[in-house]
């Protein structure tokens, strides 16, 4: 039988990412000579990327971008985050006595991000966590990304896992919605960066802190 396997989201999920995020948007405004946006508007947007942050940025400011230039500027504010990844990103309070604790029962753990694959990396490897996963599936892995189910099972696969015997963990209906897709249970978290309760998308089980997690997972896997 093969190892039980937990994956996690990344942004909101591992990793407080919102201040290097947010922060790295702001820059880019600033150079090209805009105003800043309230750190309120962006947060709820960073499970879907960058893209729709700036995106979103623009419409604030009634700024109308055109697509060449929107590209060129995507990929500068992506310089600039990649130079400023782990400023202040640090992980979720009670999150590595949890991988701790996943790891001594035999646990595969591995990371399903609609983050860029090397960005992820960079940042796990800032922090000292990038040896505690099996496997790391970012947006540009595979030729698909959540919510399609598949960017979760390969990720299972790649980690040496099965999908019937996985769970996921995430903060947004994106990772709530590919878990469902997948038929894997799924523990969503409140401390991350979703527009709307993570309970209203109906996940197995919700936590608000990494001390919640083993009642969550023990409750959902119990042969694991």
């Amino acid at each position: 039988m093969k190892p039980f396997t937990v994956v996690f989201d990344l942004d909101g999920t591992l990793v407080d990412t919102a201040p290097d995020l947010i922060r790295s948007v702001g820059r880019l405004l600033e150079r090209k000579s805009l105003p800043a946006v309230p750190d309120s508007e962006l947060r709820p947007l960073i499970s879907y990327g960058s893209r729709v942050m700036l995106k979103h940025a623009y419409s604030l400011l009634g700024v109308s971008v055109p697509p060449e230039k929107f590209e060129a500027w995507w990929r500068e504010y992506l310089d600039i985050y990649a130079n400023n990844i782990s400023v202040e990103s640090r992980p979720f309070d009670g999150l590595v006595p949890v991988l701790d604790r996943l790891a001594a029962r035999g646990v595969n753990i591995a990371v399903c991000t609609n983050k860029t694959e090397q960005l992820s990396r960079r940042l796990l490897s800032d922090l000292a966590l990038l040896h505690r996963f099996e496997a790391l599936a970012g947006r540009d892995t595979f030729s698909f990304c959540k919510p399609d189910p598949r960017h979760l099972t390969e990720t299972i696969a790649r980690a040496g896992g099965d999908q019937t015997r996985a769970l996921m963990v995430g903060d947004s209906d994106v990772d709530i919605d590919t878990a469902k897709a997948a038929r894997i249970p799924v523990v969503g978290v409140t401390f991350g960066y979703c527009h709307a309760p993570v309970q209203s998308f109906a996940p197995d089980a919700v936590i608000s802190h990494y001390d919640d997690f083993d009642a969550a997972f023990h409750k959902l896997c119990p042969g694991a």
